[in-house]
């Protein structure tokens, strides 16, 4: 999870699926789950912003001074999408790890996309 410089990118966006999520339907809840990952990574946080949807699910975004961290959420399906992306080499991996403890999913995807290439 962290951009090495040999990398030479601009930095990681990592996708999250978590099917089986829990506590996903609560705006409270998805808030302070979210303000935990960051401060487990270290993270900067500037600014969150979220929305609850009637009759359910939760969207928002957590802007950072690293890039953000969103999530969508469908409690119907059980389902959560969280985007975390950042740059200047930080390490997403403990903000990973405090979603899943906080969301407990059943099943957890997680795909590493590098981006902006560098040279």
């Amino acid at each position: 999870m962290k951009n090495d410089k040999a990398t030479k990118s601009a930095g990681i966006h990592i996708l999250l699926d978590f099917y089986g999520a829990k506590n996903i339907n609560s705006m409270k809840f998805v808030k302070k789950s979210l303000v935990e990952a960051i401060r487990a990574s270290k993270f900067k946080l500037i600014k969150i912003n979220l929305h609850k949807f009637s009759p359910h699910g939760v969207s928002g975004v957590a802007i950072i001074a690293e890039s953000h961290i969103s999530i969508h959420t469908w409690p119907e399906y059980n389902f959560a999408a969280i985007d975390i992306f950042v740059c200047g080499g930080k390490n997403a991996r403990p903000a990973i790890k405090s979603l899943k403890k906080a969301f407990k999913p059943k099943r957890a995807v997680c795909n590493e996309i590098l981006r902006g290439k560098l040279t």
